[in-house]
């Protein structure tokens, strides 16, 4: 679009059922992204297939296996896979979450969790980040962006606000925040359900709306300039049977998040901006739709903000 500039220009997934049709008709976007962990293989068609996308979009790797928030530190393995990978492909921007996968028992074994869980948000933790980070960054040599997680749980020591334990690792180690409104969403979500049986269709937008404010505060929380890329997903609406909200990454994106995002693009500025659809995957056509939405948003946003600016003299 030529309101916003290239780099601002949203991107898609690349899921394997999408591979065919999207390097037959090459439609514009303004990157592509995979998962990291499933291009580690030194070779093999998944590899080839990324390697000739590369040579029309750039790419954003996206982990899932770095655990930055592990006591234990880094798996060595996992980094120079990681490392090796960069140095194939260039990314244009690398990244993972803030949270942890990796444990070590007393006796010394360490454990792989396979998911995505929580960090408390202490100064310890905020340490251990730090450092895991600071450690993928040297090994890269390049800053990274670390992802707010969707999380089921909290802890009873929690200290320090969740914003501004993203700020502060922001700060300190040099990297981006990686911004997942989708995330807030869900998190908001899942807070004001806390404990409720009731799925009709008015508590429901009672609580989708005290979700959106909850996702809004968060984005005020945070200080300008600290985020690299946006991410936007969609969530399966709770039922009488599943209460609990699960970021599935398998539907559209709902309402409440465009206008979370609509926000944060007014507060943050055009960023590099995801449509994640890991499940249930649509015909290509559909993260396209979904891409060019957020590329209005984005362009609308920077419409207003020229205009207010030319107010300004």
């Amino acid at each position: 679009m030529a309101d916003i500039p290239a780099s601002a220009l949203a991107g898609i997934g690349l899921r394997q059922p999408h591979y065919q049709a999207l390097m037959a008709h090459l439609p514009p976007l303004g990157f592509i992204e995979v998962h990291s962990e499933n291009f580690f293989g030194d070779g093999g068609a998944a590899l080839a297939v990324l390697t000739a996308a590369r040579a029309h979009y750039p790419v954003s790797l996206h982990g899932v296996g770095l655990s930055l928030g592990s006591a234990c530190g880094l798996d060595a393995g996992n980094l120079d896979k990681l490392a090796r990978l960069v140095e194939r492909i260039d990314p244009i921007r690398v990244s993972d979450h803030a949270c942890f996968a990796r444990g070590a028992w007393p006796g010394g074994d360490t454990v792989h969790a396979s998911d995505l869980l929580p960090v408390a948000f202490t100064r310890a933790s905020l340490d251990i980040l730090v450092r895991n980070v600071d450690e993928v960054q040297s090994r890269l040599r390049r800053p990274m962006l670390v992802e707010n997680l969707s999380a089921y749980l909290s802890y009873v020591d929690d200290q320090i606000p969740e914003p501004q334990f993203l700020a502060s690792l922001c700060q300190r180690s040099g990297c981006q925040l990686l911004l997942d409104v989708n995330n807030l969403v869900v998190n908001g979500l899942n807070a004001v359900r806390q404990g409720r049986s009731s799925s009709d269709e008015a508590t429901l937008a009672s609580d989708l709306e005290a979700a959106g404010a909850h996702a809004l505060a968060f984005v005020q929380a945070l200080p300008p300039g600290l985020v690299g890329e946006v991410h936007l997903a969609g969530f399966q609406t709770p039922t009488a049977a599943r209460q609990l909200v699960v970021d599935d990454h398998s539907a559209i994106v709902q309402p409440v998040v465009w206008q979370v995002y609509a926000a944060a693009v007014h507060r943050f500025g055009a960023q590099p901006t995801l449509l994640e659809w890991d499940h249930k995957l649509p015909e290509l056509g559909v993260l396209l739709d979904q891409a060019r939405q957020a590329d209005v948003i984005t362009a609308q946003a920077a419409a207003a903000q020229a205009t207010a600016g030319h107010h300004e003299y």
